[in-house]
């Protein structure tokens, strides 16, 4: 039996349903032109947002040293603001189905030669869109420009990567770029606003002498 959608999922289908389609078929021309060696570098990009967990270290990572610390609280904060908008509410409102679930359709074709990678939530949005955008945009923001460009230069190319495997429409990114860009923003007003004191006691106190007394 043909699964049962919310409105919003229909909604979603129907106003982009050719835009879905030509720039899944768009992208797909990469792995015609490139054949399977572009596919291993498509599934470590995408591997890097599984669920954030290496965004959430490096924003760790990031806040242990005091120069670095409003880079990685910015990331972390963008990571669970998006988290929160992405996984808690929208993709349980919208529940949108992945894009191969249809075996009728274009895309359900496309996942089959990428591999057939399965993913177990509801499609709209991206969650790893949203994660790299959410945690890239602070670092864009603050970052020196020279280099930090190559921030969103990763987010998307984890866009383009869950379209190339074909667990995600375009839209669904489209909406991962929207959302993890604003938790990316918002996260940076926010640490830009927290108290100085927070960037600048050091996690590791030097102890006190042995003489000391």
């Amino acid at each position: 039996m043909p699964m049962e959608l919310t409105a919003a999922a229909l909604w979603l289908n129907r106003v982009f349903a050719g835009f879905d389609e030509c720039l899944a078929l768009l992208i797909h021309k990469l792995y015609e032109l490139a054949g399977p060696i572009l596919t291993p570098f498509m599934e470590l990009i995408s591997f890097l947002g599984d669920d954030g967990i290496c965004l959430i270290i490096l924003s760790v990572l990031l806040m242990i040293p005091q120069k670095t610390r409003r880079y990685g609280t910015a990331m972390l904060l963008g990571l669970a603001i998006g988290a929160l908008f992405t996984n808690l509410y929208l993709k349980v409102v919208i529940a949108r189905p992945r894009p191969y679930v249809d075996e009728t359709k274009v895309f359900h074709d496309i996942w089959v030669i990428m591999g057939q990678h399965m993913e177990s939530d509801k499609s709209f949005p991206s969650g790893h869109t949203t994660a790299a955008f959410a945690a890239m945009v602070p670092l864009f923001l603050l970052g020196r420009k020279k280099l930090s460009w190559l921030a969103l230069v990763f987010a998307v190319l984890m866009g383009i990567s869950r379209i190339y495997l074909m667990v995600h429409y375009p839209s669904d990114v489209l909406g991962g770029i929207l959302v993890g860009s604003i938790a990316g923003i918002l996260a940076t007003l926010i640490a830009c606003k927290l108290p100085a004191v927070w960037y600048h006691f050091s996690f590791f106190r030097k102890g006190k002498g042995a003489h000391e007394g």
